[in-house]
């Protein structure tokens, strides 16, 4: 840790900034953390670095240069997609077709050198939209340099430099404080301390904090890697592709299929390589014909295209995806928690009306709520709407003596003023059920407003120091404030969309409860009427569960509680998403399922935040929601096409394994196959809309019906592939017992898609009889029945196959009913 040099009097430091000259006090570090040889002074005279400064630290390497990146790189794009376990796999299976079979059996190499550059290309494009929305979301430190104030990019700041701190600022480089104006810090996402801590001139700050009330400054001690949690920030906002379910459970299943390959790959070329006496290149071709529709490989790609065009959709409408994994997550959401300012009513505010109270003056009234507005630097929502009502004259404002910044936990600020004259006041503006003992008679007055939707605060008088904890207690009204707020227009249409999703809403807001149950009800959010005010919610984790199940409406929530209601919900079961702008928003949007921020909003919520909103609006969730049940749906739709593919796959060669047989298809066979009735119609199938919730489960859900299904395509497949080796005879019959196995395969495999493909709409039936026409044309076009070596020989083998396809779709039906009935989700 850093601290200050002994002074040399030997007395402790008073906090200040000390006089400028030799006496100007140097940070050291305690545990070699900063080079010696370039000591970091505290800047005592208030105007940073000089560029001549600059440039120095600059030339010596000392700029915070950490890569934070929002996306991979090309290199790793093209490494994770070219460099898989299966790739290598068909790789050397491909080289070894170019040299023992016909061009038509290596297609399969080629497919996958065409799905791996989708790969590339769909996740460049991810990289490229996420990259440039990543600079528009980038947060902005204000740094002193020569006197003046300016915002520049994170990246360069540089040792020693002066940076400015305000309500909802993030640290981004450790330092130490060198002006402290009441500057209250939260260091919970670093140390776990759920407290602020109250910083004065010389005490430490680490990057990863974030300012929860007052402002001052503080001095770069560590930039670059050096900082504390640099490599957490890097970590933290790097486009990711692992740690969802949807990712898990594939890689779960790949793990399997991998264990189940291995030993039925062996067996399949000891069969057709020892036991059956066959001519050697065609029985390299079989067996590799029987291993390569083993690998799931388009699954994967397809889920990594599925994931890279969401997030190029979501970035046209300028929604910046930190987490890939966000858009499965808010898939799964069922409970959207917001909060109110920012997000159902817009950030601004107007004063309508200021009530005098006890008999107060009303012009001293507005002379005091424009020192108040003049006091604070950097104002709230509530303030500025008063500073535009109220702004203090030229040249005639009071002298502040005592400033307490707005906290969400106290709900109030406040100043203290000298007004000439010998006269002195000190005032705190904030709730007033707050300010206010629970029989006074204004508060029914103000009850009424509340039920209007408006928004009341309380000037009061007090007496004493104004950080006293006690300071509220004998406040005296001095006059009710009344702000009106402006509702997004597009609120109503976003919180309907989300009761026709039966996802339920939780407005949680730290002003009045009755206030905020009026503006929702104003936006048509049901159950609005049931409001209860947080000081009233029970402690006991289970009981808070149920009342914010039973009711939909908090006010006056501090910010631990908001954390404590995440997690009360989550305790049920509950997957929650958290909406917010403000600072006191951070520690919920962190434990929250999905953490999701406006543009707009404090710098310390976008770093925490999943997914943030670039255009501020509120009705762009209904889009991420959609897109990342669109992506989920899919998936799991698709994957069970995959996954059939692979069962059938390693049963047939179980099956030709155990009855010393050749395996009946060669490799141009299946993957025909592959392409019509899973890769084509996939692609499409995973790019279709699609609202349906996203249910937990991924691997029981796709299991459940692939298992089946693939058992029953090998089956009535294997049985087809005998009766016709006992019915042709002769040159030339392996190859009409094939014809007449793929016949089979090829019909059930349709049936499985057209089940897929429910419901049906225009484009469905047109893409599954698309599938079905392209096979015919094959079967009667001579020259594509040469390349794929299909010629269906005789009309009683034919129909055969096509009666025991039917016999397998109808087995199918029942099957997938069966399932759905005994082995619900």
């Amino acid at each position: 840790m850093t601290q200050r040099a002994p002074d040399p009097s030997g007395d402790e430091p008073d906090g200040s900034s000390g006089p400028p000259g030799a006496d100007r006090p140097v940070l050291i570090d305690a545990g070699s953390e900063l080079d010696p040889v370039h000591p970091v002074e505290l800047p005592a005279d208030g105007r940073g670095l000089t560029a001549a400064e600059v440039a120095e630290r600059i030339a010596r390497g000392e700029v915070n240069d950490v890569p934070v990146r929002s996306s991979r790189s090309v290199t790793e794009i093209v490494r994770a997609n070219v460099f898989t376990r299966f790739n290598l796999i068909i790789g050397v299976l491909w080289v070894i077709m170019l040299f023992v079979a016909p061009i038509q059996d290596s297609l399969f190499g080629f497919v996958i050198i065409a799905n791996t550059g989708i790969g590339i290309v769909q996740e460049w494009r991810a990289k490229k939209t996420l990259d440039s929305l990543a600079v528009i979301g980038e947060a902005k430190p204000t740094v002193l340099r020569d006197g003046v104030a300016a915002e520049i990019s994170t990246s360069e700041i540089v040792l020693g430099d002066l940076v400015e701190l305000g309500p909802g600022d993030k640290v981004v480089v450790d330092g130490a404080v060198a002006e402290a104006d009441s500057l209250e810090i939260d260091e919970s996402l670093l140390t776990g301390e759920a407290d602020p801590v109250l910083k004065r001139a010389g005490d430490p700050v680490m990057s990863g904090s974030f300012v929860v009330a007052g402002g001052g400054a503080f001095t770069a001690t560590k930039v670059g890697r050096e900082a504390y949690a640099a490599q957490l920030a890097e970590e933290a906002s790097r486009f990711t592709l692992v740690q969802s379910e949807l990712r898990s459970g594939i890689s779960t299943i790949l793990k399997y299929v991998t264990w189940m390959m291995i030993p039925t790959a062996i067996g399949l070329i000891i069969s057709q390589l020892v036991v059956k006496d066959n001519n050697f290149k065609d029985s390299i071709a079989r067996t590799v014909g029987g291993i390569v529709p083993m690998i799931p490989e388009g699954l994967v790609l397809l889920t990594s295209v599925a994931f890279a065009i969401g997030v190029v959709r979501l970035g046209r409408k300028q929604c910046l995806v930190q987490e890939l994994p966000a858009i499965e997550g808010l898939a799964r959401v069922d409970v959207v928690c917001l909060d109110k300012t920012g997000t159902l009513t817009e950030g601004g505010m107007d004063v309508t009306e200021v009530r005098a109270l006890n008999g107060s003056d009303e012009a001293y009234l507005h002379r005091v709520l424009g020192a108040l507005g003049a006091s604070d630097p950097r104002p709230n929502a509530s303030l500025q709407a008063i500073i535009d009502a109220y702004p203090s004259p030229d040249g005639q404002s009071w002298d502040v003596t005592q400033a307490l910044p707005f906290s969400s936990a106290r709900k109030y600020s406040g100043a203290a003023f000298d007004e000439g004259g010998g006269r002195s006041s000190s005032w705190l503006l904030g709730a007033p059920d707050v300010l206010l003992p629970e029989a006074d008679p204004t508060l029914t007055e103000i009850e009424q407003l509340n039920e209007q939707g408006l928004r009341v605060l309380l000037l009061a008088r007090v007496r004493g120091e104004l950080d006293a904890p006690d300071i509220a207690a004998g406040a005296a009204p001095g006059a009710l404030i009344v702000l009106e707020q402006r509702l997004r227009p597009d609120a109503g249409e976003t919180l309907a969309y989300f009761a026709d999703q039966r996802v339920a809403t939780k407005v949680i807001s730290g002003d009045n409860a009755v206030s905020v149950g009026a503006v929702a009800a104003k936006l048509g959010l049901p159950g609005a009427e049931h409001t209860l005010d947080a000081r009233k919610l029970p402690t006991d984790p289970d009981a808070m569960a149920t009342a914010m199940e039973e009711n939909t409406v908090f006010g006056r929530v501090t910010p631990q509680q908001k954390r404590e209601m995440v997690a009360a919900l989550q305790s049920r079961g509950h997957t929650v998403a958290m909406t917010g702008d403000g600072v006191n928003d951070v520690l919920a949007l962190k434990d929250a399922d999905i953490g999701v921020s406006m543009g707009s909003g404090s710098e310390a919520t976008r770093a925490v935040a999943q997914i943030v909103l670039l255009n501020n609006s509120f009705a762009t969730l209904p889009s991420v929601v959609a897109e990342g049940r669109r992506v989920i749906g899919n998936i799991t739709r698709v994957a069970t096409l995959f996954l059939t593919k692979t069962v059938y796959s390693v049963l047939l060669a179980v099956l030709v394994v155990c009855f010393q047989v050749e395996y009946p298809f060669l490799p141009r066979h299946l993957t025909l196959l592959s392409t019509l009735t899973i890769g084509i119609p996939a692609f499409f199938l995973a790019l279709a809309p699609n609202k349906e919730r996203a249910h937990p489960h991924f691997v029981r859900r796709v299991m459940r019906y692939a298992i089946p299904s693939g058992t029953i395509a090998a089956a009535a497949t294997f049985v087809m592939y005998l009766i016709a080796r006992h019915h042709y005879s002769g040159t030339g019959a392996l190859d009409a017992e094939t014809s007449a196995a793929t016949l089979t395969l090829f019909l059930v495999s349709m049936w499985v898609l057209a089940i897929i493909a429910r419901p049906y709409t225009w484009w469905r039936i047109c893409l599954v009889a698309a599938m079905g026409l392209a096979f015919l044309v094959v079967l009667v076009v001579p020259w594509l029945q040469d390349f794929f070596a299909l010629k269906l020989v005789g009309t009683t083998m034919p129909w055969t196959a096509v009666g025991i396809a039917v016999v397998a779709s109808v087995a199918l039906e029942y099957t997938w009913r069966l399932v759905g009935r005994r082995f619900p989700v």
